[in-house]
């Protein structure tokens, strides 16, 4: 068990990354009264635009770096492709207590999935290679349909190829060829996917927050729904799973398993160590937010129970959705419309998110035809 650092407000929290989820830490720090300096190469970054102070720095310049460590009492990072040459020295200096042990594994596909299957935890069949022969090879022993990823980098369907027959199989191995080190694997017919959003404390303590279903459109993530349609088996399967690969990484903060529900079965896809598109819910669903859980984790400061207030969806607004979301915003009596502060607005960038809730699943669904339809 680590010690339990206790850091309280006005002391400074520093953010690696200013996207919008630093921007929603930041929020929620600044909310509970804490000083917030961000590391980002980008001027005016989302996150900068509610922080106190901004770094402009790449993410691999220890001189930022270490200005960083110098003004900050406690670090955290808002994605996992953080240097880990830089989250190991914030590790030793005793300001990153996440350490770097959970980028390491989240940065690379092959590890992950080796910690999942050494947890004894179910994911679908998989192969590395690393070029097209061994590709080939690979895909001799697996059925189709299958998908080919590279281990490291890619998000948001990003850096990978679905294959569907043996005449994608030269395709595969020109990517595998291209990429470096790939992951194969067989591409599970699921009935639906999952996430398991949840925060553990310094000392080992768990709170998880309601499970979430996930619907994605070209592998972005497009709405979530809490309560998700499961059975409690699957409920308690994917808390167990979660919890027993959380205390084998020794997670500190919000984490995200995402996973895919086949009957009564679960197989984990891939994890997050921070908070998630899929947890954003539970800024107006529940009595406190994954991003508020997060600091006060990472604070030292004892977990909050979690309490589901009322039934939620999410829906992500897309670059190619914001023209919808501005036109539907003066005549939207329901919604809680998040916009991220992002310069300039490109295809399937995240540009925003609304978060819809009421008293039962049926109302929270007409909401969401309601805005989905105005202004077609």
């Amino acid at each position: 068990m680590q010690k339990n650092n206790v850091i309280l407000p006005p002391q400074t929290i520093g953010i690696i990354g200013g996207g919008q989820l630093g921007r929603m830490m930041a929020i929620a720090a600044k909310y509970m009264g804490y000083t917030v300096a961000v590391l980002d190469p980008t001027p005016n970054c989302p996150t900068a635009q509610v922080a106190d102070q901004q770094i402009t720095s790449a993410y691999d310049d220890m001189d930022g770096i270490k200005q960083l460590a110098a003004i900050s009492d406690v670090i955290t990072y808002e994605f996992e492709n953080v240097d880990l040459d830089a989250a190991t020295y914030l590790e030793q200096q005793g300001k990153l207590p996440q350490g770097a042990y959970a980028l390491e594994v989240t940065q690379n596909r092959e590890k992950e999935k080796m910690v999942m299957k050494e947890a004894g935890l179910p994911v679908p069949p998989f192969a590395i290679v690393s070029n097209g022969e061994e590709c080939k090879q690979a895909l001799e022993n697996m059925a189709f349909p299958a998908v080919i990823k590279t281990c490291s980098g890619g998000y948001d369907g990003k850096g990978q190829l679905k294959l569907n027959s043996d005449d994608d199989i030269g395709e595969a191995c020109e990517f595998a060829e291209q990429s470096s080190t790939c992951i194969i694997e067989q591409w599970v017919q699921f009935d639906k996917e999952i996430s398991a959003v949840f925060t553990r404390s310094q000392t080992g303590e768990f709170e998880f927050f309601p499970i979430a279903e996930n619907d994605h459109k070209n592998h972005i993530l497009y709405t979530t729904t809490v309560p998700a349609i499961i059975s409690e088996t699957v409920n308690q399967k994917a808390i167990e799973a979660a919890r027993s690969l959380a205390e084998k990484m020794n997670i500190v903060g919000t984490f995200a398993i995402e996973m895919f529900v086949k009957g009564d079965e679960i197989f984990l896809n891939e994890m997050a160590p921070r908070p998630h598109n899929s947890g954003h819910y539970t800024i107006e669903a529940c009595n406190i937010s994954q991003f508020q859980q997060h600091i006060r984790a990472i604070c030292g400061l004892k977990l909050m129970p979690i309490k589901l207030l009322a039934p939620v969806q999410m829906i992500n607004i897309l670059g190619e959705d914001m023209e919808h979301a501005l036109a539907a915003m003066p005549n939207l009596e329901n919604g809680f419309v998040h916009l991220y502060g992002k310069e300039g607005v490109k295809p399937k960038r995240k540009m925003g998110h609304i978060t819809f809730i009421a008293d039962t699943e049926e109302e929270v669904s007409t909401q969401v035809t309601t805005y989905e339809e105005a202004n077609k």
